[in-house]
């Protein structure tokens, strides 16, 4: 995909390195032979994900399936599932970005009108910073 500058984005391809790492390809034509292939694996990566989904539920909802075919099926659902990210990841990567977006707001907690600076916020479940809440 083209950039507003004329560069090309790369395309996260959707297999690994021999060492596990990202593939990426960069060209200017969305049609070329390897782009097609990437396109097709895609393709059957997500509806092998289908197909072995269908084919886990059966294992997952009978109760008494054998720990050995339990254990096959969620590795082969851990498979299933790390390759639809990767589609995901790079379809996301070449979506274009809206061109009607504005800019993000830069302003400190503090800064914004109607909000208190109490510090960042807290995660779910965990308890506030002493930091933030000062004892009087």
């Amino acid at each position: 995909m083209a950039r507003a500058n004329g560069t090309t984005s790369p395309r996260l391809l959707p297999w690994p390195s021999p060492d596990g790492k990202p593939c990426y390809l960069v060209t200017d034509n969305g049609g070329s032979y390897l782009s097609r292939l990437a396109d097709d694996l895609e393709a059957v990566q997500l509806a092998t994900g289908t197909d072995v989904l269908g084919l886990a539920r059966k294992v997952l909802d009978d109760p008494v399936s054998p720990y050995t075919e339990v254990r096959y099926a969620g590795l082969r659902l851990a498979e299933c599932l790390t390759d639809a990210l990767r589609v995901a990841e790079s379809r996301g990567m070449r979506l274009p970005a809206p061109e009607d977006e504005e800019p993000e707001d830069t302003a400190s907690p503090g800064e914004r009108e109607g909000t208190p600076a109490t510090g960042p916020p807290s995660r779910i479940g965990s308890r506030p910073s002493r930091a933030a809440n000062p004892a009087p």
